[in-house]
């Protein structure tokens, strides 16, 4: 008994089969996810993007600890963060926008503590409160700070 729907014979009538490069769409696809990767690798600093709302407390070849500010409906720009440790100052809750479009709903009390490894987003507060954190950024191997910097502030 033959069971034709199990495989299948190669004729000279069938189109051959196309290559994997000679797909449009999977080229896209692998295009924009290329491109997504570089973009959220290459993405500005926060401190320049965002100088309003960033200031740096102390760099060195380490750490660079961050504090940061926003008011209700603030967002920032597009920025990369390296490996970091965030301190909640203030309660406060934010959505964070990922390069993929992926939104994160966050919801800090103060004296709240999160790691995170490196990413890319947007930051929106959508709260009612002021977000006031303290960002300590890992730098990467290699990474080199400007050596030892402290800004006691006022």
């Amino acid at each position: 008994m033959s069971y034709p729907f199990l495989y299948s014979r190669v004729t000279p009538s069938r189109p051959a089969r196309r290559s994997f490069a000679s797909r449009p769409p999977v080229l896209a696809l692998l295009a924009l996810m290329a491109t997504a990767t570089v973009a959220s690798e290459s993405a500005p600093d926060p401190v320049v993007t965002d100088a309003d709302k960033y200031r740096t407390i102390l760099e060195n070849d380490a750490v660079r600890v961050l504090e940061y500010r926003d008011q209700p409906g603030d967002r920032t720009e597009q920025h990369r963060h390296p490996r970091f440790v965030l301190y909640a100052l203030s309660a406060f809750e934010r959505e964070v926008t990922l390069p993929d479009g992926k939104v994160l709903k966050r919801s800090f009390k103060s004296g709240d503590v999160m790691w995170s490894d490196a990413q890319t987003h947007i930051g929106h507060n959508v709260g009612q409160s002021e977000t006031h954190v303290i960002l300590i950024e890992l730098k990467e191997a290699g990474d080199t700070g400007s050596g030892s910097k402290v800004d006691a502030g006022s």
